[in-house]
């Protein structure tokens, strides 16, 4: 049940611990925003593609990417359109998950990441914040499978892991809902809201919002 005192109460607590970025309130609900209608979702024909620099291109069927080891993180989110949430627990695949496996050998000369979701939805992110613990492809969130309205059934999530400072910290549309395949590309490529004005880089500490 939304409490205003004891949001504002916890507000204060991730203020004072250093947890909240500049700019940003807390929520106590994990709010809907994404552009364009929810997909439908038919997981016997659904699969996930790696490609572009890669040694092989990999295709996945969703019984296969649920054979892989998942991982279980609990992250600070943070929105651009200013709400943050604390603790929340997302349980998925990390990409160096499936290089260790053997499944995935990216080439040197690759340095960023398209992902490719749903409807031509792309976003992009450095090869090197990609390979972070803070990056799952995700597809479950609270213990529970993902709702279609926050990406079932797998979506990018990046976040802040509370006392891991050495992490870059991207706002959440860096992690793109309805996910279907990351492309390996030498040269930056700017994704959809990127491409309408949005920071490409996205610090949430740097306040990284617009490119003006």
């Amino acid at each position: 049940m939304f409490n205003p005192f004891k949001r504002k109460e916890d507000e204060n607590k991730m203020r004072e611990s250093g947890r909240m970025p500049p700019g940003q309130s807390l929520t106590q609900r994990f709010p809907v925003l994404h552009y364009g209608p929810i997909p439908s979702v038919d997981l016997t024909t659904w699969t996930f593609k790696f490609w572009g620099l890669v040694e092989q291109p990999l295709t996945l069927t969703w019984e296969e990417f649920n054979q892989l080891p998942k991982t279980t993180i609990k992250m600070d989110l943070h929105c651009v359109t200013r709400w943050s949430m604390f603790d929340t627990e997302w349980e998925g695949v990390l990409i160096n998950t499936i290089i260790d496996k053997g499944l995935l050998k990216i080439k040197p000369e690759a340095k960023f990441v398209v992902q490719h979701a749903e409807y031509g939805y792309t976003t992009n992110l450095p090869l090197s914040v990609m390979l972070q613990d803070n990056f799952l492809l995700a597809t479950h969130y609270n213990n529970q499978p993902l709702s279609a309205d926050h990406g079932y059934p797998l979506r990018g999530v990046v976040g802040a892991i509370p006392g891991r400072d050495d992490l870059e910290t991207p706002y959440l549309w860096k992690g793109a809902k309805w996910i279907r395949g990351l492309e390996f590309i030498s040269e930056d490529r700017q994704g959809f809201w990127e491409q309408a004005g949005y920071h490409n880089e996205a610090d949430v500490w740097k306040e990284q919002r617009t490119q003006w």
